[in-house]
């Protein structure tokens, strides 16, 4: 099930209003039908001969008056079901989402191949629920291991299964192979796009940017395996 864009869905049928006849076709196009890349089948490309958002921009200029936040927003939310669709069509032979893989890899990158399920969920920012859920698919997969945490009689520890490791070094190489599906973009545009969404992310709360120095300092420590990095856990 492809993921839903309003944005995406308000572009087309703006831009529908200009060519009522093929409508139908924009709304199936790409949902219905599918095609092989990366070994699986992800959703057809649209190949108007317009570009929906930019013609929805346009006519949401002429009626409301100049917003490009709607054009930028529509474009995120537009890119966001490209992007997942070619994640998934890597990860899915291996049995995985994205979350999923997320979540094996922030195993690797804790010393110790383990962590516990409110750590898991903080890194990834996700509810608590969707954290169990993800290490429940996780273990009956074969891929991580459930152990009481003996700091916490009430918590869970995740450990990464040698299988596990497996899995998440063969699909990370071939999800490096297509970039993460930004094959369009070099090194300095995925930067910039990286650097452009940041205050969106601060604004919403996800980190502190005053604490970045100390976080900095403690990975470095981590690294070199001192005991300020220890104290961190690394992560």
């Amino acid at each position: 099930m492809p993921v839903q864009c309003p944005g995406m869905d308000l572009a087309v049928r703006l831009a529908g209003s200009r060519h009522p006849s093929r409508l139908s076709t924009i709304r199936t196009a790409g949902i219905t039908r599918s095609v092989r890349r990366y070994g699986w089948e992800v959703a057809k490309p649209l190949a108007l001969d317009f570009d929906p958002i930019a013609r929805a921009d346009e006519l949401w200029t002429r009626r409301w008056g100049g917003v490009p936040s709607m054009a930028a927003i529509t474009s995120i939310m537009r890119a966001h079901q490209i992007l997942l669709s070619r994640v998934d069509a890597v990860l899915k032979p291996y049995g995985l989402t994205f979350a999923r893989y997320e979540a094996l890899v922030l195993l690797t990158f804790s010393r110790t191949g383990e962590l516990s399920l409110s750590k898991i969920g903080e890194r990834l920012m996700v509810h608590p629920t969707s954290v169990t859920n993800t290490v429940d698919r996780l273990e009956r997969a074969g891929l991580v291991a459930r152990r009481p945490n003996p700091l916490d009689g009430r918590g869970v520890l995740a450990t990464i299964t040698g299988r596990g490791r497996e899995v998440v070094e063969e699909a990370t190489r071939e999800l490096m192979a297509m970039e993460f599906g930004l094959e369009e973009y070099g090194p300095e545009q995925c930067r910039q796009v990286f650097e452009l969404l940041r205050p969106l992310r601060v604004a919403a709360g996800d980190f502190d940017e005053s604490g970045e120095e100390a976080a900095a300092r403690a990975a470095a420590g981590a690294v070199a395996g001192t005991a300020e990095g220890a104290a961190e856990g690394t992560l």
